[in-house]
């Protein structure tokens, strides 16, 4: 069974938002919600937190270039743009933003659904990227202060490096508090002790 998408449309043509309603229904997705312009498609990712965007490089206000780049700095989501030009520039402003996918108009049903899917695939990646590199640094962050709290009770205390890894992890699983808590507290009370 192949799975069923929310999706907005931004485009300041209503006829063009109609042919695009009826590719993505016609596929089994469901249009959450449509927009004439960038600034309400900022409004629609926080209110209707949609699996994916399309929307048009040219409205007034706020282009759809613009948009994406307010929408990944709120509610990051996959976002596909629609152009009626394939210029270097606008394509290079469409990635810098954070597009995930680019069509030129008019837009043909199977090339919509090619980019739906590649669109919330690459974004679905990013978002894992993203995750991996977070849990990376936290991870890196608690080495230093375990590193540092460690450093601290063999410099204060006379022990060994492993010595003063065990004193950690023990009082870590005594008081159920993480490694990294446990040497915040070490270090506020040996570097807080020694002035």
């Amino acid at each position: 069974m192949p799975v069923m998408w929310k999706i907005a449309i931004i485009d300041d043509d209503a006829s063009e938002r109609l042919v695009l309603r009826g590719f993505i229904e016609d596929a089994g997705h469901v249009v959450a919600a449509e927009a004439a312009d960038g600034a309400r498609a900022v409004d629609i990712c926080r209110a209707n937190a949609p699996d994916l965007m399309i929307l048009d490089v040219r409205m007034p206000g706020m282009d759809g270039i613009e948009a994406i780049r307010e929408i990944n700095g709120v509610c990051p989501t996959a976002c596909i743009l629609l152009t009626a030009s394939e210029d270097e520039a606008t394509i290079r402003r469409s990635v810098e933003a954070g597009a995930m996918a680019y069509l030129v108009k008019p837009v043909r049903g199977a090339e919509l659904l090619a980019a739906i899917e590649l669109a919330v695939a690459r974004f679905n990646e990013f978002k894992l990227l993203r995750k991996e590199n977070n849990e990376m640094k936290a991870a890196i962050q608690t080495r230093k202060k375990v590193e540092k709290a460690k450093g601290l009770l063999m410099e204060r205390e006379g022990l060994s490096e492993n010595e003063a890894f065990v004193r950690i992890r023990k009082i870590s699983m005594d008081k159920r508090k993480g490694m990294a808590e446990v040497a915040d507290v070490i270090i506020m009370a040996l570097e807080g002790g020694g002035k």
